[in-house]
């Protein structure tokens, strides 16, 4: 059953209390305004009538008919009132609405009979002439101190009746703002009067909720003050031993919050009485719905599993690790041991799990270059050691051989050399990145395009290779000069490499909103698709054979990725086999 509040029940009667007054003290109002306003109406008709009675002349030697008929047909005119003349007998001699000579004997009609008879007659009744209920006032005109004759006037009684409804609707409109402030006025003083209760039920709700902050007001009224008194000394006893457990699992918490590593806690039916939130990410679940489920259930990994039957069957520390698939794969380095109460009884597991991802991928990234490394210099290495045991052989006595192996011992050194310096290069951008070291300033990137197109201008020249410089000249952007310069050699160097002779480069400068763009493009064999995301990765090669013929080292794409990545930009590709590539480095035109 739904329980109403005190003032929901109290204020309907008050409401229909105040309705009712305000209906009998206007009904008590609109009759003694109506008869107060009939009095009234009589009033103005008996004093009209009597300035008609000496206008008229009515008795003496002056009375003029017609005169008459017309001075009373201007006051009916402008007041808006009937007006009859009779004489003594009942005749009718003037009337401002009717012939006169058409009207019947007025003797017998009461106001008449009441005005002949010396007072002022007055009536309310239904008019036959004029078809409405019409108040008569007649008042009896005297001549030489007898009666000579009555003059009459009316008014409709639909006059007053409409004046009486416009005082009604107002009465009721009045009435209806004194029951809405009346109302509003109530609801206030209940509200008022209902508050300390309110405030002591929302202090209850407080406390039963475990908030013990706020101490409830103590009111002046004391029936109530002696409740809300009892209620603060009661949540006084509670907050402060529940602080005292709430420290002891806030402090808990806060270690397990604060380490990286997961942690879970398991019960001696191994369900999960504990478990934090790095170690909810880790395994993909949420906190709540782990808490109270059997591990078993939850977590659905059978390296885990076995590592929790080990630690329940051995005492110590036991140890495993195992990927977690998802949309990245984790690698996790699990411990567990049990736990155990004060009679040495198990009560428990709890497991440590660590994310050694990142571990994980420096280890393959280190055995990649290591593997790439050894790799690149393997090659001019033996051919070095080949080429000196030829010649310790004998063919140092001949002129041809050992022209031919000395050259060749020149060109694998130089590219020992060339890979020496990219490995150096590489090695300070990636140091210099990290520590801020690199200096920037302001340049025009038009400057710097054009000292790389220089450097590589002869060996665009031995292939025929045009290279055209376009875009806008006036770019500037915050940049360093000699780095920009060497991912720029770079790949005009590449764009030469891989195009076929007479054909031609373009080297294109644009802003792009609040960024620089420089593009280069070729007109050369262009690169599978396959290949394009792997591209700026260090010693990758879309044509081992012929980038090695051409003395590259397969560094020079991952040197201009660390230019832009250093400028706070970054480099992409679109290239078709066949069709060409563009190369684009983006950096922002002002550095943050």
């Amino acid at each position: 059953m739904k329980r109403r509040s005190l003032l929901w029940k109290v204020l309907p009667w008050y409401i229909a209390t105040v309705m009712a007054a305000v209906a009998l003290s206007g009904l008590y109002a609109y009759r003694e305004m109506k008869t107060l306003y009939l009095a009234q109406t009589r009033g103005m008709l008996e004093a009209r009538a009597r300035i008609v009675s000496e206008e008229i002349h009515l008795g003496s030697g002056q009375f003029d008919p017609d005169q008459a008929n017309a001075r009373c047909g201007i006051v009916s005119t402008l007041s808006d009132t009937r007006i009859t003349v009779v004489d003594a007998t009942g005749a009718v001699l003037v009337d401002s609405e009717e012939n006169p000579s058409a009207m019947e004997n007025h003797g017998h009609r009461a106001e008449i009979a009441q005005a002949l008879a010396g007072g002022v007659g007055v009536a309310t009744r239904y008019s036959n002439t004029l078809q409405t209920t019409m108040v008569y006032v007649a008042v009896p005109v005297q001549a030489d101190d007898r009666i000579v004759g009555v003059v009459r006037t009316s008014r409709p009684l639909t006059a007053v009746e409409q004046a009486l409804s416009s005082l009604y609707r107002r009465l009721l409109i009045g009435g209806l703002v004194i029951a809405v402030l009346a109302t509003g006025i109530s609801v206030f003083v209940f509200r008022r009067l209902t508050l300390p209760l309110r405030m002591l039920s929302e202090g209850a709700e407080r406390f039963a909720g475990g908030d013990f902050s706020t101490k409830l007001a103590v009111p002046d009224t004391g029936e109530i003050a002696g409740l809300a008194e009892a209620m603060n000394a009661m949540a006084s006893q509670l907050d402060s031993r529940i602080q005292a457990v709430l420290q002891q699992r806030n402090e808990r918490e806060a270690i397990l919050s604060s380490i990286s590593e997961g942690v879970v806690a398991l019960d001696a039916g191994e369900r999960v009485t504990s478990v934090n939130r790095a170690a909810a990410q880790m395994l993909g679940l949420d906190v709540e719905k782990m808490v109270g489920q059997s591990i078993f259930g939850v977590v659905r990994i059978s390296a885990l599993h076995g590592l929790i039957r080990e630690a329940v069957d051995r005492p110590g520390v036991a140890e495993t690790e195992f990927p977690l698939t998802g949309p990245e794969e984790k690698h996790v380095l699990a411990h567990a041991t049990r736990l155990l109460d004060a009679a040495g009884n198990r009560t428990g597991v709890v497991l440590v799990l660590a994310n050694i991802t990142h571990l994980k991928q420096l280890e393959k990234v280190r055995r990649e270059f290591v593997a790439n490394v050894s790799h690149e210099l393997k090659t001019p290495i033996t051919a070095i050691k080949g080429s000196v045991e030829t010649l310790l052989d004998g063919a140092i006595d001949s002129s041809d051989d050992r022209r031919r192996f000395l050259e060749m011992l020149s060109h694998q050194a130089t590219r020992l050399g060339s890979l020496v310096d990219d490995l150096l290069s590489l090695a300070r951008l990636e140091v210099g990145a990290e520590t801020g070291r690199f200096e920037f300033s302001r340049h025009r990137l038009v400057d710097v395009v054009r000292s790389a197109a220089g450097a590589c201008r002869e060996q665009a020249e031995q292939k025929s290779i045009t290279v055209d410089i376009t875009g806008d000249r006036e770019v500037e952007a915050d940049l360093n000069p000699a780095q920009l310069e060497q991912a720029l050699i770079n790949l005009i160097d590449n764009a030469i490499q891989y195009s076929d002779r007479s054909t031609r480069i373009a080297i294109e400068v644009r802003r792009k909103g609040d960024q620089a763009m420089l593009a280069v493009t070729d007109e050369g064999s262009g690169i599978e698709a396959r290949h394009l995301g792997r591209i700026f990765e260090r010693f990758y090669r879309v044509d081992p054979a012929r980038s090695r013929a051409t003395g590259g080292t397969g560094l020079g794409l991952a040197i201009v990725k660390h230019v832009a990545l250093s400028h706070q930009g970054w480099v992409d590709v679109e290239s078709k086999p066949g069709a060409g590539s563009t190369f684009r480095i983006r950096i922002p035109l002002n550095r943050k």
